[in-house]
């Protein structure tokens, strides 16, 4: 389903007139159904691929293979903006620890509007929204205020709800379970592995590696710059 080929990253400092390179020579395969962990130390540019991958970042180097429902196989990097974003509405998801939402758009209605782009009709994505806010603990005295007076917890699970509900073919994770407690975590877990049974593809970062374990398929790992299968 996806193919990472001698991916490579740099970013300039315009003012300082300089130029990092924050990832170079990253080459992996996921095949549909698949679950793929990456590991390695701060800084080795493991959220740069998965952001990459989303199409935030475009590559200097190398190329992002997609093998898309609606357009066939693309390269992520190539396409035009307007099938970038309706690929983000309908096959791929992103899920990290900081949430980005709309402005004064209430919790439940960011999980109804998330169901309504895959063309879910109201009445069933009001209802799954309900069904998918109490799985993951959004007290309902919140489901019709926004979010930016939630806390941190309570903002990363809005963000994996709104995620997850939509069994999205590509699901990319970085570190959504950074600042869960354990019952959160068991419960993004939870939702993980039925994403996971009903075919969804996975990618993704966690600095919890015993959360990993039964997971993941294979690991990446970026100092070997190499796929290990897990046991």
């Amino acid at each position: 389903m996806l193919t990472v080929e001698n991916f490579g990253k740099s970013f300039t400092t315009h003012h300082l007139n300089q130029t990092r390179k924050a990832v170079s020579g990253i080459s992996f395969n996921v095949e549909k159904g698949e679950f793929l962990g990456i590991v390695g130390k701060s800084g080795s540019g493991k959220s740069t691929v998965l952001k990459s991958i989303y199409g935030t970042y475009k590559p200097n180097e190398g190329q992002i293979l997609y093998d898309s429902e609606r357009f066939g196989t693309v390269n992520l990097h190539e396409i035009p903006d307007h099938d970038l974003i309706r690929l983000r509405k309908t096959e791929i998801g992103y899920v990290s620890q900081f949430l980005k939402v709309m402005p004064r758009t209430t919790s439940f209605e960011l999980v109804v509007l998330s169901l309504l782009e895959m063309g879910v009709d109201r009445v069933t994505a009001e209802v799954t929204a309900e069904e998918t806010l109490r799985h993951f603990d959004l007290p309902e005295a919140l489901w019709h205020n926004y979010p930016n007076t939630f806390s941190g917890g309570e903002k990363l699970r809005l963000n994996i709800a709104c995620a997850v509900v939509k069994a999205p073919r590509l699901l990319l994770l970085d570190e959504p379970t950074a600042s869960l407690d354990q019952a959160s975590k068991l419960k993004v877990r939870e939702s993980i592995s039925k994403l996971k049974d009903s075919g969804t593809t996975l990618i993704g970062i966690f600095h919890d590696l015993e959360f990993m374990e039964g997971l993941c398929d294979k690991v990446y790992d970026m100092s070997a710059r190499a796929v290990k299968e897990t046991v």
